[in-house]
C-alpha cells in the first residue's frame, strides 16, 4: 500500500478525526485561538423538511460581520455523502471547515469499515466533532449544524438539529437554524406538507427563505442582479444527493414575486 503514511497503515481507529489528531493536529480547528467572534463573517438561515420522496435541504446565501454583508455568494449547505446534507449556521469559516472534516469523517469510516455508517450513526459522529469543537464556541466562535439524509432503513429521511454542546436532536417534518429561523420556520407551519413532491418543495422552500429575507437583515433573499440562488439539494433513496439547478430556483423565485406582488395590489 504505497503512498500511504506510516500513521494510516497503523490506525485501528475509523474515525479520520483521531487520526488527524494523532499524526496531524495542526490540521484540526485550534481551541486555543483568540476570540475573533466580532471580525469574523457569520452564515444565517437554513431550513430543511420532508418531501414525498426524501428530504430537502435549503439555504440562502448571505454572509455577514455585524450589521455589514461579508458575502452575497457564500454556500451554507453541502452534500455530506451520497445520502446526506449538512446546513450550517454560525462563523463561517469555522462552519466551513467541520463540513470539509466531517466529509472526510465519512469517507474515511467507509474505506476502514467497507460499509456506510447509519444516518443516526453519521449525526452521531457529528455530535462528538461539535463536542470537541467547544473550546472555540466557548470564545464566540459558535457553529450549529442542521444534518439530514435517507438511507435503507430511513427512506423517508430523517432530520437532526444540534447545540453548541453537541447535543443532538431529531425533529420531525422540518426544521430552520440560524437568525432568520424563527420567520422560516413560521412559513413551513403555513406551507409545509407531507406529500409535496420536487416542484412544490423548491416552492415551499423559496417561499420560507423569502419570508425569513423580508424580517430578517442578515438573510439573504434570491438575488436577480447577480444571478445568485437560494442553495438547495434534495434527498431520497432513488437518487441520492441533488443539487437544484440554480437557474431552475430563479424561476420559482421568479414566479413567487410575480404572485406576491399580484396579491399586494
Amino acid at each position: 500500500m504505497a503512498g500511504f503514511p506510516p500513521a494510516f497503515l497503523s490506525s485501528t481507529s475509523n474515525s479520520f478525526v483521531e487520526l488527524a489528531r494523532s499524526s496531524a493536529p495542526e490540521a484540526l480547528p485550534h481551541p486555543g485561538v483568540r476570540d475573533l467572534a466580532e471580525q469574523s463573517p457569520e452564515g444565517t438561515t437554513i431550513i430543511c423538511f420532508r418531501t414525498a420522496s426524501g428530504i430537502l435541504m435549503a439555504g440562502d446565501r448571505r454572509a455577514t460581520i455585524g450589521n455589514l454583508i461579508a458575502s452575497h455568494s457564500m454556500e451554507k449547505v453541502k452534500a455530506a455523502d451520497d445520502y446526506s446534507v449538512i446546513g450550517i449556521a454560525g462563523t463561517a469559516g469555522v462552519a466551513l471547515d467541520l463540513i470539509r472534516l466531517f466529509q472526510l469523517e465519512l469517507e474515511h469510516y467507509e474505506k476502514i469499515e467497507g460499509a456506510r455508517l447509519s444516518l443516526n450513526g453519521k449525526a452521531n459522529r457529528l455530535a462528538a466533532m461539535l463536542r470537541g469543537n467547544l473550546g472555540l464556541a466557548m470564545q464566540g466562535l459558535t457553529v450549529v449544524p442542521l444534518f439530514a439524509g435517507v438511507d435503507v432503513s430511513r427512506p423517508q429521511g430523517q432530520i437532526f438539529s444540534f447545540d453548541v454542546t453537541g447535543g443532538k436532536y431529531e425533529e420531525h417534518r422540518f426544521h430552520s437554524i440560524g437568525s432568520g429561523s424563527g420567520f422560516a420556520r413560521g412559513a413551513l407551519k403555513k406551507l409545509w406538507r407531507a406529500d409535496l413532491d420536487h416542484e412544490q418543495a423548491i416552492g415551499v422552500a423559496v417561499e420560507a427563505l423569502f419570508d425569513a429575507s423580508d424580517d430578517d437583515s442578515a438573510t439573504g433573499g434570491p438575488d436577480f442582479v447577480r444571478q445568485i440562488a437560494p442553495t438547495i439539494f434534495t434527498v431520497d433513496l432513488e437518487n441520492g444527493v441533488t443539487e437544484v439547478d440554480s437557474a431552475s430556483v430563479l424561476d420559482t423565485a421568479t414566479e413567487v414575486v410575480a404572485r406576491r406582488t399580484a396579491t399586494a395590489r
